[in-house]
């Protein structure tokens, strides 16, 4: 998805690292894993009309199904479990900068 895209490039522009993109597990799915510092944060990418209408997008089950497989992210690469985690929304709209909010929800 070219949101998926954009929002990687962005987030390499702000300097994170992208560990792995489109991380699906019948749990769920995590669009963007991205690394600074000594954070692993936990990317969910919403492209909508407004900014309202894509953070609303990320419902009580969507953020359900991304911690879900962010653990499984996790226990498939253990060499990250000792670094702190986040789960963070990018919402993107057309024609404006990604909006990054870090640590949007937690577990």
């Amino acid at each position: 998805m070219i949101a998926e895209q954009l929002a990687a490039g962005w987030l390499r522009h702000k300097g994170y690292r992208v560990l792995g993109r489109d991380f699906v597990h019948p749990l769920g799915e995590i669009d963007i894993v991205a690394r600074r510092g000594d954070t692993i944060a936990f990317i969910e990418v919403k492209y909508r009309a407004t900014v309202a209408s894509a953070g609303e997008a990320i419902d009580t089950a969507k953020r359900r199904r991304v911690a879900n497989a962010a653990r499984a992210w996790l226990a498939a690469h253990p060499g990250n479990g000792e670094r702190a985690i986040r789960f963070d929304a990018m919402l993107m709209v057309p024609w404006r900068l990604p909006v990054h909010i870090r640590d949007a929800w937690r577990t």
